[in-house]
């Protein structure tokens, strides 16, 4: 007999999660299935958590080697250091990360599956068990929310132990003298920067003409710089032609007839929706060139009654839109008035060294759609906390509109860029502007201080007054 339940979820990363205990929270009963021995998808096992944990212990380093604190140099830490010590915190990151999803389902009452999962009918999903027999579930609502894999160019000899996907890098066998990493997206650029940090020669490529299309130029510029100060080679409008895997190490052929030899290549050339083995042809649903599903503002897919959130759906991608796409969609499927749509603006964090995030307009949108605005800035190297954490290339830059001064947009490239960004998100929901900042008592020393005098900043350049420009550094190579 078909086990009958209100929501059936396929998937257990931050959107199959998120949606199944917005459902059982308001009563309904729900099932889950999870294809692979562990939950949490890639954003707990091979992507969001496992990177930035990384990103940390190469921070340990970083830190030490570019800022020498109280005239102490650690940087003969990175000569001991071992693929052990690097991938040692990820992997207890990731044990406690499934544990406490575990203990969510388990508390909202999710009824969990492991095996994978496929159509029989629109509403009816086998399910097939590593080692069981397969049994079928039936449900009245079913969210798709199986994420994505990395893109893999035939052009790459994958088959080598030498060449790695974002997925696999986490499986990294030794740390190699030097690195290609292809592709210069958010991926591409955080990975380039830890390795780095734990002093492996990182050659970055991207076939475009700048680094993260999605930030502002002028933050994407700084970015490009501090990365170069830091021993990263950025090769930009250019791409690969073939590899040639040789004993002792990769040769690789660029178009611009350009040739690198280097002992290990990361690829990150996008991902691709995990929808092969759902069987959605026997539903009527329908994909895009990589897998990704097409769906409503609601989150629906072409069938009214399945829903999809998450990564299988595109862009953002992004583990913290993910979450909200299917709390989102499982208000709209079980009409609970509970809320109507995800936030309209929507903040991005890109964990590089240094961390760079946004927020609303870029000058380049702003410009497209011909709003005035005014620029401020303000930057570290003129802050009390910027000082004192010896950040020299960090700044925070406002968006206003030039007529009412209301907060358009924020960039920030700088430490701590990622949770300072929150000040931003928070006024531009509010629909404030510069009054806001400039009246706000903050801690002293903090970097939250940027706001205040970037937006006085940006009344001066309003109103014409002159002022004397910062005497910025360029940051310091890591290598000196």
């Amino acid at each position: 007999m078909t086990e009958k339940f209100d929501l059936v979820v396929i998937g257990s990363g931050p959107a199959g999660e998120k949606g199944a205990a917005q459902a059982a929270y308001f009563g309904k009963r729900v099932a889950l299935i999870e294809k692979e021995p562990y939950l949490g998808g890639a954003a707990t096992n091979t992507g969001t958590l496992p990177s930035k944990t990384m990103r940390e212990t190469a921070l340990v380093l970083s830190s030490f080697r570019q800022r020498q604190l109280y005239h102490l140099d650690f940087r003969g830490l990175k000569d001991k250091v071992t693929v052990r010590d690097f991938l040692g915190r990820e992997r207890i990151v990731k044990e406690t990360e499934r544990a406490r999803i575990m203990e969510n389902l388990r508390r909202h009452g999710v009824n969990v599956y492991m095996g994978e999962a496929a159509f029989a009918d629109s509403h009816t999903i086998t399910v097939k068990p590593n080692r069981c027999a397969e049994f079928q579930i039936h449900g009245d609502v079913i969210l798709l929310a199986t994420g994505s894999y990395p893109y893999r160019p035939p052009n790459f000899p994958f088959h080598d132990p030498r060449v790695y996907d974002s997925d696999t890098i986490i499986n990294l066998h030794e740390i190699p003298p030097s690195m290609l990493v292809v592709g210069g997206g958010v991926v591409g650029c955080e990975y380039a920067c830890m390795f780095a940090a734990i002093g492996i020669q990182v050659t970055l490529l991207e076939k475009r003409g700048r680094l993260i299309s999605s930030l502002d130029n002028e933050i994407a510029a700084a970015l490009k710089s501090q990365l170069e100060a830091n021993g990263i080679r950025v090769l930009v409008d250019d791409s690969v032609h073939d590899v040639e895997a040789g004993q002792d190490a990769l040769t690789v052929h660029l178009e611009s007839d350009t040739t690198l030899d280097v002992d290990t290549i990361l690829v990150s050339a996008g991902r691709c929706g995990c929808v092969e083995s759902l069987g959605l042809s026997k539903v009527g649903i329908t994909t895009g060139q990589r897998g990704q599903i097409k769906v409503n503002e609601h989150f629906q897919t072409s069938v009214p009654h399945i829903y999809a959130a998450g990564d299988v759906i595109g862009n953002p991608s992004l583990a913290s839109t993910s979450m909200e796409q299917a709390r989102v969609a499982m208000v709209h499927a079980f009409q609970l008035q509970f809320r109507e749509g995800v936030a309209s603006v929507l903040p991005y964090g890109i964990y590089t060294i240094p961390e760079c995030s946004m927020v609303g307009h870029t000058e380049e949108s702003l410009a497209a759609n011909k709003i005035p605005y005014v620029i401020g800035k303000a930057y570290y190297i003129q802050n009390a906390r910027g000082q004192i954490i010896g950040d020299e290339g960090g700044f925070l830059k406002l968006l206003f509109h030039k007529e009412d001064m209301k907060l358009l947009g924020a960039h920030m490239i700088g430490e701590q860029a990622t949770e300072i960004i929150h000040v931003g998100l928070t006024a531009l929901l509010a629909g404030a502007g510069a009054d806001l900042f400039i009246q706000s008592c903050y801690n002293y020393p903090t970097l939250s201080e940027l706001y205040k005098y970037a937006a006085y900043d940006a009344m001066m350049n309003r109103d014409g007054k002159p002022k004397k420009k910062p005497a910025a550094k360029k940051p310091r190579s890591a290598a000196k």
